[in-house]
């Protein structure tokens, strides 16, 4: 059988959260997510540069991919806790994954992981019934058009009209995740 899928084992891999700001290890871990990210958003979608380090990333939970045993990163998301009039929500940001990793579908894992982490989070915050969860996701791009689907798998829905970020179209999308389970 020499179906492609089949053959796509991934190779050996962790998702590690990077520790908080008063760690020593922070600062140098933040640094692989961020050139993840440089490689990614700048190198290859052509982003400036001047966006991708904003003033969430030094209080963020950032989560890194890295490939085993030799802890090359590959991927990463981040996500902070907007509190607002309408109420709090987590908000997704930052997901890249190096091209030649894509096929693996560590994007999925990155969203899960996160996902786990904010519910987590809230259920210690006091929060019983769901998370509220909002992205931005890159709506119209020839190497990202399946973003707005990527996203619906996880039960993320549009709302509102297209807006400009940073030079590209982009969708607002939500979800609100149980903590019934």
């Amino acid at each position: 059988m020499a179906d492609d899928a089949v053959l796509r084992v991934p190779p050996p891999h962790e998702i590690i959260i990077v520790p908080p700001p008063e760690h020593e290890d922070r600062h140098a871990l933040l640094q692989q997510c961020i050139q993840v990210r440089i490689a990614v958003f700048v190198t290859e979608q052509g982003f400036p540069l001047e966006v991708e380090v904003d003033e969430h990333d030094p209080t963020a939970t950032h989560f890194l991919l890295r490939l085993l045993p030799s802890l090359e990163p590959i991927g990463t998301i981040r996500a902070h806790k907007v509190e607002s009039a309408g109420g709090s929500y987590y908000k997704l940001a930052r997901l890249v994954v190096l091209k030649e990793y894509r096929h693996y579908k560590f994007g999925r894992n990155l969203v899960l992981a996160l996902h786990n982490w904010a519910k987590v989070h809230a259920r210690n915050s006091g929060v019983t019934d769901y998370v509220k969860m909002v992205c931005h996701s890159q709506a119209v791009r020839a190497d990202s058009a399946g973003a707005v689907g990527f996203y619906r798998k996880f039960g993320y829905e549009e709302q509102g009209d297209l807006f400009d970020e940073d030079g590209e179209p982009h969708q607002k999308m939500v979800a609100r995740l149980s903590l019934e389970e």
